[in-house]
């Protein structure tokens, strides 16, 4: 948990910018795996604990009566039969003090409060949720069919909530560091422990077992993979591959620090001591990409150029090896590199890997300003909008030979005046290559956040454990 007065502080400009009404912030409930004692790992909603600083406690909601000026948390505390399972537990009292909110009420209190508010037609402004149980909460709350709640969030709110959490405080940048140090202690070990022969669930178990030993969880499934070209590859400790010699393996993966602020780095390492000569060709292009991002990277500056700026350098490098051919600029601006590159650059980053997401993609990473494109490829760029000083994001690019892809433009005949299909047949089990890193935007340009993690052909084959 930040401090006391962070938590006060973060509640009042939201008031001085939703302006009237009530506002009403879900916690998350627990799910169950299979009975309800059984329950996943709990992680609290992301705009519940940005508000109230409250992390482990599930079935709550935080109240904001901004007319009347008054700010109720709604709960149970446990009873004791349930505490002879789970130990002795802070009170929602004690809680509810240390963030500043001095009111406690009994989550049965709720509807009564709501319900008057309906009567005399007050706004009650709630965001979209993810979870049907909190839809469904707030289905029989206020009235609305649960397939409808989230057609009905608060349009007032959730442009406040995305304006006050896209910027990121000194504390936040901190927080987001200390899950960044405990990723580059595991890609420190991956680099130590790659090798032929070992299975892709030998080095997931290794990594997550970092994460479990620091008191943290993992911010996301983690996608450890040979299967490169799979851009999400949540099956790989399913599949359990065994790395060949001259196999490449990509890992991207996050922590998520104590106070609820993650991290999300992507590498790709060869199995063997050294990348073949085929492999650094692109992993050399996809960080020339990478860097192009980071230098370009600054306040009022559209990520969406930035983007495709990135794209262009990745073409051209791709145009060096023979992959394509012809104007390279026009290629990008028809989208033909979309092939190799079918992803956006990065997305904004903090209590959620993807943050603010839930909100609607639309609305954090764009806005009247720029619209999203329905170019292939380009479509799929989250973050596009003028950049701030104090945005947190990815920048994430990465060179991928997708066979079913190659198949289909190459039987369509697209793009054939700026794709050399003959070359990249070549390449059709070369798999991918993705670098990612986490930015933090100043006044004048940007920082890369965390622990340097190494990248570089030279600093990666130099600190190989074989």
């Amino acid at each position: 948990m930040l401090h006391k007065k962070l938590y006060w502080e973060r509640r009042q400009k939201l008031k001085s910018r939703v302006g009237s009404g009530i506002i009403l912030l879900c916690g998350n409930e627990r799910s169950p795996i299979e009975i309800f004692a059984h329950t996943y790992y709990f992680r609290q909603d992301s705009s519940f604990l940005y508000y109230s600083g409250i992390n482990s406690v599930p079935s709550l909601f935080l109240l904001i009566d901004i007319d009347n000026n008054k700010e109720i948390l709604f709960g149970d505390n446990i009873s004791l039969e349930d505490q002879i399972w789970t130990g002795a537990m802070p009170t929602l009292e004690s809680l509810a003090e240390n963030v500043g909110i001095h009111d406690v009420q009994r989550t049965a209190l709720l509807s009564n409060y709501l319900n008057k508010a309906l009567k005399i037609k007050r706004a009650i402004h709630y965001l979209p949720v993810c979870r049907s149980e909190l839809m469904i909460k707030l289905s029989l709350l206020l009235g609305i069919p649960p397939h409808q709640i989230n057609d009905n969030a608060s349009k007032n709110l959730i442009s406040a909530v995305i304006s006050q959490r896209e910027i990121k405080s000194a504390e936040e940048v901190v927080e987001i560091e200390k899950a960044l140090n405990i990723s580059a202690d595991i890609y420190d070990l991956l680099l130590k422990e790659i090798k032929p022969g070992i299975s892709e669930r030998e080095l997931l178990a290794q990594c997550e077992s970092i994460v479990t030993s620091r008191g943290h969880i993992v911010a996301f499934p983690t996608i450890l993979t040979k299967k490169c070209s799979i851009l999400h590859n949540w099956n790989s400790a399913a599949n359990s591959e065994i790395l060949k010699e001259n196999d490449l393996l990509l890992v991207d993966s996050g922590v998520l620090s104590q106070a609820g602020y993650a991290s999300d780095i992507t590498r790709t390492y060869p199995a063997g001591n050294q990348f073949t000569n085929q492999q650094k060709d692109i992993y050399t292009i996809v960080l020339d990409g990478q860097l192009k991002a980071i230098d370009e990277i600054k306040p009022d500056v559209l990520y969406k150029d930035i983007h495709l700026k990135v794209a262009e350098t990745m073409a051209n490098g791709l145009k060096d090896l023979g992959l394509m051919k012809g104007d390279i600029k026009q290629a990008v601006t028809m989208g033909a590199h979309a092939l190799f590159f079918p992803h956006g650059l990065g997305h904004m980053l903090g209590m959620d890997v993807h943050d603010l997401e839930m909100l609607g993609e639309d609305n954090v990473g764009y806005d009247a300003e720029i619209t999203r494109s329905q170019q292939f490829g380009l479509s799929f760029l989250r973050l596009a909008k003028r950049l701030k000083a104090g945005f947190v994001l990815t920048a994430e690019p990465g060179i991928y030979f997708i066979p079913e892809l190659i198949d289909q433009w190459q039987t369509a005949g697209k793009y054939r005046e700026f794709i050399n299909y003959d070359e990249v047949e070549k390449y059709r089990h070369f798999e991918g290559i993705r670098i990612e890193d986490d930015l933090l935007v100043t006044e004048t340009g940007c920082k890369v956040l965390g622990k340097p993690i190494p990248k570089s052909i030279t600093e990666i084959e130099n600190n190989r454990g074989i």
